[in-house]
């Protein structure tokens, strides 16, 4: 099911700014037994991330009822929510007062091989450079190109993701997720003051870490620092952690910490309604 401003539909206005600029933000939310996971989370960023665009944020209670029907039935899925600022002339300059547009569309869960959570992926660095914008950074704004272009970069299935630098040569990100690095039992993280999604599973994880009182810090790292760490692992609102067993020619073991956490995060997923 698909719903477009709550009516059952497959497309948006030509005009629609999310289309013409990309101006606007989305979240990809699991769904399991019906129910969206992490919602308050995904709802409290993009509502954040509305304010930070000048966006008018929709009704909660009218996004949650949409949310609840297209949820509705799925035993296992992707929910896709996207708020752009809605239909305006052209030109760049938004137009005052004007109704954001929300889409929701539900896809099929991705055929993720199990392996890569009891096992690990292997990973590689990605040409494409993010740019600095500390107006955009964290956002999860409509505008992928950066990472559409990076994951161009490459077709071997061997390779599950790609890791993304800065142009100052700081890593960042997967094309698709959040890094984590273990050193000397100390959880690290990418800042992302510049640019980079901060992303819900990301946030989880630090706060699964301050709970377990496990050092963390979001801190400027570099390619050495990645590739000289003793543990490495992804994360997003989808997969959870994956743990990285290789990137390029770098070996990784699952380490202790990646495991410790993995264990809390599945632990807190099962008390979930």
């Amino acid at each position: 099911m698909i719903l477009v401003n709550g009516r059952e539909q497959t497309h948006i206005a030509v005009g629609d700014r999310g289309l013409q600029y990309g101006d606007g933000l989305f979240e990809t939310i699991a769904v399991v037994a019906g129910r969206p996971r992490w919602w308050q989370r995904h709802w409290q960023r993009l509502a954040a991330g509305c304010e930070r665009l000048a966006i008018d944020c929709v009704d909660h209670t009218r996004v949650w009822d949409e949310v609840c029907k297209v949820c509705d039935g799925i035993e296992q899925g992707v929910l896709k929510v996207i708020v752009t600022r809605g239909e305006g002339g052209r030109g760049y300059r938004p137009a005052v007062g004007g109704e954001a547009t929300r889409i929701l569309a539900i896809y099929p869960w991705p055929n993720y091989p199990d392996a890569y959570r009891r096992q690990g992926v292997a990973m590689r660095f990605c040409t494409t450079r993010l740019g600095h914008n500390t107006a955009l950074a964290g956002l999860k704004h409509l505008n992928r190109l950066e990472q559409v272009l990076a994951r161009r970069e490459w077709d071997d299935p061997e390779i599950v993701e790609g890791v993304m630098l800065d142009g100052d040569e700081h890593v960042i990100a997967g094309t698709m997720s959040n890094l984590f690095m273990v050193n000397n039992g100390q959880l690290r993280t990418p800042a992302l003051s510049h640019c980079g999604v901060a992303g819900v599973m990301r946030g989880i994880i630090l706060d699964l870490a301050a709970e377990a009182g496990i050092p963390r810090e979001q801190i400027t790292l570099n390619r050495r620092d990645l590739l000289q760490a003793d543990e490495v692992f992804m994360t997003n609102a989808l997969i959870g952690i994956w743990p990285v067993r290789r990137i390029e020619q770098q070996e990784y073991e699952i380490g202790p910490l990646t495991a410790s956490l993995h264990k809390r995060l599945e632990s807190m997923t099962a008390s979930l309604p």
